[in-house]
Protein backbone atom coordinates (compact mmCIF):
# COMPACT_ATOMS: atom_id res chain seq x y z
CA UNK A 1 0.00 0.00 0.00
CA UNK A 2 1.19 3.32 -1.02
CA UNK A 3 0.29 6.89 0.59
CA UNK A 4 0.99 9.91 -1.79
CA UNK A 5 0.28 13.66 -1.10
CA UNK A 6 -1.19 14.81 -3.70
CA UNK A 7 -2.28 18.45 -2.26
CA UNK A 8 -2.18 19.72 1.28
CA UNK A 9 -2.07 16.88 3.23
CA UNK A 10 -4.85 14.97 1.17
CA UNK A 11 -3.57 11.80 0.19
CA UNK A 12 -3.86 9.25 -3.51
CA UNK A 13 -4.04 6.09 -1.62
CA UNK A 14 -2.64 2.83 -3.84
CA UNK A 15 -3.07 -0.86 -2.75
CA UNK A 16 -0.97 -3.25 -5.32
CA UNK A 17 -2.69 -7.05 -5.83
CA UNK A 18 0.05 -9.49 -7.19
CA UNK A 19 -1.77 -11.06 -10.34
CA UNK A 20 -0.75 -14.37 -11.85
CA UNK A 21 0.03 -13.36 -14.81
CA UNK A 22 1.64 -10.33 -16.60
CA UNK A 23 -1.57 -8.12 -16.92
CA UNK A 24 -1.98 -5.52 -14.83
CA UNK A 25 -5.35 -3.57 -14.19
CA UNK A 26 -6.59 -0.88 -12.23
CA UNK A 27 -9.90 0.41 -10.42
CA UNK A 28 -10.19 4.13 -9.50
CA UNK A 29 -12.50 4.99 -6.83
CA UNK A 30 -12.60 8.98 -5.87
CA UNK A 31 -12.56 9.83 -2.09
CA UNK A 32 -13.86 12.68 -1.91
CA UNK A 33 -17.87 13.26 -1.84
CA UNK A 34 -20.29 16.80 -2.11
CA UNK A 35 -20.90 18.63 0.67
CA UNK A 36 -23.26 17.39 3.29
CA UNK A 37 -24.92 20.73 4.03
CA UNK A 38 -28.01 20.51 2.64
CA UNK A 39 -28.78 16.54 3.58
CA UNK A 40 -31.29 14.92 5.55
CA UNK A 41 -30.54 12.83 8.17
CA UNK A 42 -27.31 11.79 9.62
CA UNK A 43 -25.05 11.60 6.01
CA UNK A 44 -23.06 8.94 6.82
CA UNK A 45 -25.02 6.91 9.03
CA UNK A 46 -24.70 3.99 6.06
CA UNK A 47 -28.54 2.73 7.07
CA UNK A 48 -29.44 0.15 5.35
CA UNK A 49 -33.66 0.65 4.36
CA UNK A 50 -36.08 -1.15 2.02
CA UNK A 51 -33.09 -2.89 -0.07
CA UNK A 52 -30.29 0.03 -0.19
CA UNK A 53 -27.94 1.68 1.37
CA UNK A 54 -28.07 5.27 2.78
CA UNK A 55 -25.69 8.47 3.12
CA UNK A 56 -22.96 10.64 1.21
CA UNK A 57 -20.65 8.65 -0.59
CA UNK A 58 -22.72 4.94 -1.29
CA UNK A 59 -23.37 5.54 -5.11
CA UNK A 60 -20.70 8.36 -5.74
CA UNK A 61 -18.77 6.34 -5.35
CA UNK A 62 -17.51 4.33 -2.22
CA UNK A 63 -19.67 1.45 -3.08
CA UNK A 64 -16.54 0.29 -5.56
CA UNK A 65 -14.34 0.54 -2.93
CA UNK A 66 -15.93 -1.79 -0.51
CA UNK A 67 -16.71 -4.08 -3.80
CA UNK A 68 -13.45 -4.69 -4.89
CA UNK A 69 -12.01 -5.03 -1.63
CA UNK A 70 -14.43 -7.73 -0.85
CA UNK A 71 -14.04 -9.34 -4.02
CA UNK A 72 -10.14 -9.49 -3.33
CA UNK A 73 -10.45 -10.96 0.17
CA UNK A 74 -12.45 -13.82 -1.12
CA UNK A 75 -10.14 -14.12 -3.94
CA UNK A 76 -7.10 -14.20 -1.14
CA UNK A 77 -9.23 -16.30 1.58
CA UNK A 78 -9.58 -19.13 -0.82
CA UNK A 79 -5.95 -19.27 -1.74
CA UNK A 80 -5.88 -17.57 -4.90
CA UNK A 81 -4.77 -14.69 -6.57
CA UNK A 82 -6.57 -12.28 -9.10
CA UNK A 83 -5.50 -13.59 -12.50
CA UNK A 84 -4.08 -9.54 -13.31
CA UNK A 85 -2.33 -7.90 -10.83
CA UNK A 86 -5.19 -5.15 -9.28
CA UNK A 87 -4.12 -1.92 -8.22
CA UNK A 88 -6.90 -0.32 -6.12
CA UNK A 89 -6.29 3.51 -6.21
CA UNK A 90 -8.37 5.94 -3.95
CA UNK A 91 -7.96 9.40 -5.49
CA UNK A 92 -8.77 12.52 -4.00
CA UNK A 93 -10.11 16.41 -5.59
CA UNK A 94 -12.48 14.34 -8.04
CA UNK A 95 -15.52 16.84 -7.08
CA UNK A 96 -13.76 19.60 -6.84
CA UNK A 97 -9.85 20.46 -7.62
CA UNK A 98 -9.46 19.68 -11.46
CA UNK A 99 -9.31 16.03 -11.17
CA UNK A 100 -5.70 16.19 -9.63
CA UNK A 101 -5.88 13.03 -7.74
CA UNK A 102 -5.67 11.30 -10.95
CA UNK A 103 -3.54 13.66 -12.23
CA UNK A 104 -1.17 12.60 -9.82
CA UNK A 105 -1.85 8.69 -10.34
CA UNK A 106 -1.31 9.04 -13.84
CA UNK A 107 2.09 11.46 -13.37
CA UNK A 108 3.02 8.70 -10.43
CA UNK A 109 2.93 5.37 -12.56
CA UNK A 110 4.37 7.73 -16.01
CA UNK A 111 7.94 8.32 -13.64
CA UNK A 112 7.96 4.94 -13.22
CA UNK A 113 8.02 3.91 -16.62
CA UNK A 114 4.69 2.14 -16.10
CA UNK A 115 0.92 1.52 -18.02
CA UNK A 116 -1.70 -0.55 -17.13
CA UNK A 117 -3.86 -2.85 -19.60
CA UNK A 118 -6.94 -1.88 -18.81
CA UNK A 119 -8.37 0.42 -16.03
CA UNK A 120 -11.70 1.04 -14.78
CA UNK A 121 -13.03 4.52 -13.10
CA UNK A 122 -15.52 3.76 -10.79
CA UNK A 123 -19.08 5.88 -10.97
CA UNK A 124 -22.53 4.94 -10.75
CA UNK A 125 -23.63 3.99 -14.59
CA UNK A 126 -26.50 0.69 -13.41
CA UNK A 127 -23.51 -1.74 -14.24
CA UNK A 128 -23.29 -0.91 -17.95
CA UNK A 129 -19.63 -0.23 -19.53
CA UNK A 130 -19.33 4.21 -20.13
CA UNK A 131 -16.73 4.49 -23.14
CA UNK A 132 -16.92 8.05 -23.61
CA UNK A 133 -18.17 11.41 -22.29
CA UNK A 134 -17.28 14.93 -22.70
CA UNK A 135 -13.77 16.53 -21.40
CA UNK A 136 -14.02 20.32 -20.81
CA UNK A 137 -12.22 23.79 -19.99
CA UNK A 138 -13.65 26.52 -17.49
CA UNK A 139 -12.66 30.43 -18.40
CA UNK A 140 -12.61 33.01 -15.68
CA UNK A 141 -13.28 36.07 -17.34
CA UNK A 142 -12.30 39.64 -15.79
CA UNK A 143 -13.65 42.80 -17.77
CA UNK A 144 -12.21 45.22 -17.46
CA UNK A 145 -14.09 48.84 -17.52
CA UNK A 146 -14.26 52.33 -15.48
CA UNK A 147 -16.55 53.32 -13.19
CA UNK A 148 -18.76 56.76 -13.30
CA UNK A 149 -21.40 57.97 -11.75
CA UNK A 150 -24.82 56.90 -13.67
CA UNK A 151 -26.46 60.08 -14.15
CA UNK A 152 -23.42 60.42 -16.51
CA UNK A 153 -22.35 56.98 -18.16
CA UNK A 154 -20.73 58.52 -20.97
CA UNK A 155 -17.80 59.24 -18.36
CA UNK A 156 -17.24 55.50 -17.77
CA UNK A 157 -16.61 52.57 -19.67
CA UNK A 158 -19.19 49.85 -18.38
CA UNK A 159 -17.99 46.34 -18.01
CA UNK A 160 -21.36 45.38 -17.30
CA UNK A 161 -22.58 45.60 -20.81
CA UNK A 162 -19.09 43.82 -21.74
CA UNK A 163 -20.07 41.16 -20.11
CA UNK A 164 -23.55 40.97 -21.48
CA UNK A 165 -22.17 40.97 -24.95
CA UNK A 166 -19.98 38.01 -23.85
CA UNK A 167 -23.04 36.27 -22.71
CA UNK A 168 -24.63 36.66 -26.12
CA UNK A 169 -21.65 36.01 -28.05
CA UNK A 170 -21.55 32.69 -26.24
CA UNK A 171 -25.25 31.79 -26.54
CA UNK A 172 -24.56 32.43 -30.32
CA UNK A 173 -21.19 29.83 -30.54
CA UNK A 174 -23.83 27.44 -28.54
CA UNK A 175 -26.39 27.65 -31.15
CA UNK A 176 -23.63 27.02 -33.97
CA UNK A 177 -22.26 24.10 -32.09
CA UNK A 178 -25.62 22.31 -31.60
CA UNK A 179 -26.60 22.92 -35.31
CA UNK A 180 -23.37 20.59 -35.95
CA UNK A 181 -23.48 16.99 -37.00
CA UNK A 182 -21.87 14.64 -33.98
CA UNK A 183 -19.24 12.85 -34.46
CA UNK A 184 -19.35 9.90 -32.10
CA UNK A 185 -22.34 8.54 -29.57
CA UNK A 186 -20.95 11.71 -26.81
CA UNK A 187 -22.68 14.22 -28.74
CA UNK A 188 -21.31 17.89 -29.76
CA UNK A 189 -19.59 20.04 -27.33
CA UNK A 190 -21.51 22.86 -25.57
CA UNK A 191 -20.55 26.20 -24.35
CA UNK A 192 -22.73 28.27 -21.70
CA UNK A 193 -21.81 31.18 -18.96
CA UNK A 194 -22.88 30.02 -15.50
CA UNK A 195 -21.71 33.03 -12.99
CA UNK A 196 -21.65 36.56 -13.75
CA UNK A 197 -20.65 38.91 -11.28
CA UNK A 198 -20.88 43.37 -11.24
CA UNK A 199 -21.63 46.21 -10.06
CA UNK A 200 -21.17 48.17 -6.78
CA UNK A 201 -24.38 50.04 -6.55
CA UNK A 202 -26.94 51.42 -8.64
CA UNK A 203 -25.61 54.40 -9.46
CA UNK A 204 -21.95 53.59 -10.38
CA UNK A 205 -20.96 52.42 -13.54
CA UNK A 206 -19.84 48.87 -13.25
CA UNK A 207 -15.87 48.67 -13.60
CA UNK A 208 -15.57 45.55 -14.05
CA UNK A 209 -17.22 42.22 -14.89
CA UNK A 210 -16.57 38.45 -13.88
CA UNK A 211 -17.49 35.64 -15.77
CA UNK A 212 -17.48 31.91 -16.00
CA UNK A 213 -17.54 30.19 -18.70
CA UNK A 214 -17.92 26.42 -19.10
CA UNK A 215 -17.01 24.51 -22.70
CA UNK A 216 -17.26 20.72 -22.87
CA UNK A 217 -15.32 19.37 -25.69
CA UNK A 218 -16.87 16.26 -27.48
CA UNK A 219 -14.51 13.89 -28.71
CA UNK A 220 -12.69 14.92 -31.81
CA UNK A 221 -11.91 18.59 -30.78
CA UNK A 222 -8.71 19.58 -29.28
CA UNK A 223 -8.42 21.26 -26.71
CA UNK A 224 -5.81 23.77 -27.71
CA UNK A 225 -7.93 24.74 -30.59
CA UNK A 226 -11.52 25.16 -28.70
CA UNK A 227 -9.74 27.16 -26.24
CA UNK A 228 -7.91 29.75 -28.14
CA UNK A 229 -11.28 29.88 -29.96
CA UNK A 230 -12.86 30.95 -27.12
CA UNK A 231 -10.67 33.49 -25.94
CA UNK A 232 -10.92 34.97 -29.45
CA UNK A 233 -14.64 35.28 -29.09
CA UNK A 234 -14.75 36.67 -25.37
CA UNK A 235 -11.86 39.33 -26.40
CA UNK A 236 -14.25 40.39 -29.25
CA UNK A 237 -17.31 40.68 -27.62
CA UNK A 238 -16.01 42.35 -24.90
CA UNK A 239 -13.93 45.05 -27.05
CA UNK A 240 -13.27 47.59 -27.01
CA UNK A 241 -12.90 47.22 -23.28
CA UNK A 242 -10.43 44.53 -22.75
CA UNK A 243 -10.53 41.12 -20.98
CA UNK A 244 -8.18 38.94 -18.81
CA UNK A 245 -8.94 35.65 -19.20
CA UNK A 246 -7.54 32.60 -16.58
CA UNK A 247 -8.51 29.06 -17.18
CA UNK A 248 -10.21 27.71 -13.96
CA UNK A 249 -8.66 24.29 -12.47
CA UNK A 250 -5.64 24.02 -14.41
CA UNK A 251 -5.46 22.51 -17.97
CA UNK A 252 -8.17 21.79 -20.09
CA UNK A 253 -8.89 17.90 -20.90
CA UNK A 254 -9.66 16.59 -23.83
CA UNK A 255 -12.93 14.27 -24.13
CA UNK A 256 -12.75 10.14 -23.06
CA UNK A 257 -13.61 8.48 -25.46
CA UNK A 258 -12.69 4.23 -25.97
CA UNK A 259 -13.59 2.24 -28.81
CA UNK A 260 -17.21 0.36 -27.85
CA UNK A 261 -15.80 -2.65 -29.80
CA UNK A 262 -12.35 -2.99 -27.06
CA UNK A 263 -12.25 -6.21 -25.39
CA UNK A 264 -12.55 -4.67 -22.45
CA UNK A 265 -15.55 -2.96 -22.96
CA UNK A 266 -17.04 -6.01 -24.79
CA UNK A 267 -16.12 -7.90 -21.75
CA UNK A 268 -18.23 -5.59 -19.30
CA UNK A 269 -20.96 -5.21 -21.44
CA UNK A 270 -21.32 -9.71 -21.43
CA UNK A 271 -21.00 -9.77 -17.84
CA UNK A 272 -23.01 -7.55 -17.26
CA UNK A 273 -25.71 -8.26 -19.98
CA UNK A 274 -25.54 -4.75 -20.73
CA UNK A 275 -24.97 -2.03 -23.68
CA UNK A 276 -21.78 -0.36 -23.52
CA UNK A 277 -23.49 3.39 -23.20
CA UNK A 278 -21.82 7.37 -22.90
CA UNK A 279 -21.97 9.79 -20.33
CA UNK A 280 -23.42 13.61 -19.39
CA UNK A 281 -20.77 13.43 -16.60
CA UNK A 282 -17.39 13.73 -16.36
CA UNK A 283 -14.99 11.23 -14.44
CA UNK A 284 -11.45 10.70 -14.07
CA UNK A 285 -11.03 9.06 -17.36
CA UNK A 286 -10.26 12.43 -18.81
CA UNK A 287 -6.62 12.21 -17.22
CA UNK A 288 -5.74 8.57 -17.92
CA UNK A 289 -5.29 8.32 -21.57
CA UNK A 290 -1.63 8.03 -21.55
CA UNK A 291 -0.98 5.36 -18.85
CA UNK A 292 -4.19 2.31 -19.84
CA UNK A 293 -4.61 0.91 -23.23
CA UNK A 294 -7.92 0.80 -22.28
CA UNK A 295 -10.28 2.45 -20.28
CA UNK A 296 -13.87 2.04 -19.00
CA UNK A 297 -16.22 3.87 -16.60
CA UNK A 298 -18.32 1.42 -14.41
CA UNK A 299 -20.00 0.71 -11.36
CA UNK A 300 -23.11 0.08 -9.48
CA UNK A 301 -25.85 2.42 -8.69
CA UNK A 302 -27.05 5.21 -10.94
CA UNK A 303 -25.81 8.83 -11.14
CA UNK A 304 -29.56 10.40 -10.64
CA UNK A 305 -28.76 9.41 -6.59
CA UNK A 306 -25.54 11.50 -6.69
CA UNK A 307 -25.41 14.68 -4.96
CA UNK A 308 -28.92 14.22 -3.87
CA UNK A 309 -30.20 15.64 -0.14
CA UNK A 310 -30.75 11.74 0.19
CA UNK A 311 -28.28 9.18 -1.48
CA UNK A 312 -28.48 6.20 -1.79
CA UNK A 313 -27.60 2.85 -3.81
CA UNK A 314 -29.69 0.00 -3.93
CA UNK A 315 -28.56 -3.34 -2.55
CA UNK A 316 -29.02 -5.68 -5.74
CA UNK A 317 -26.95 -3.24 -7.99
CA UNK A 318 -23.90 -3.87 -5.30
CA UNK A 319 -24.58 -7.71 -5.45
CA UNK A 320 -24.69 -7.66 -9.08
CA UNK A 321 -21.38 -5.52 -9.64
CA UNK A 322 -19.36 -7.76 -6.83
CA UNK A 323 -20.53 -10.85 -9.86
CA UNK A 324 -19.16 -8.33 -12.52
CA UNK A 325 -16.03 -7.75 -10.72
CA UNK A 326 -15.36 -11.37 -9.44
CA UNK A 327 -15.96 -12.86 -12.82
CA UNK A 328 -13.53 -9.50 -14.58
CA UNK A 329 -10.98 -10.40 -12.04
CA UNK A 330 -10.48 -14.58 -11.91
CA UNK A 331 -11.86 -15.16 -15.96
Amino acid sequence: VTVDEVIDGRCNVYARFEGNTDHAVTVDVHLDTVGVEHMQGDPFDGRIEDGRVYGRGSVDTKATLAIVLFVMEEILNEGGRPLPTVNLVGTVSEEMGGLIGAERYRDWLIERGQKVDQLVVAEPTMCAPVHGHKGGVGLEVLVHGHAAHSSKPELGANALSAGARIVVAVDREQARLASQTALTAVGNGTVSVTELQSGLARNIIPDACELYVGRRIAPGEDVKEVQDALYDLIRDAASPLEASIETAYGEGSAAFYQDPTSPLVLDLARLADQEATTAEFGTNALKYGPIADECVVFGPGSIDQAHQAIEWVDIAQLERAVDIYRAWLIQ
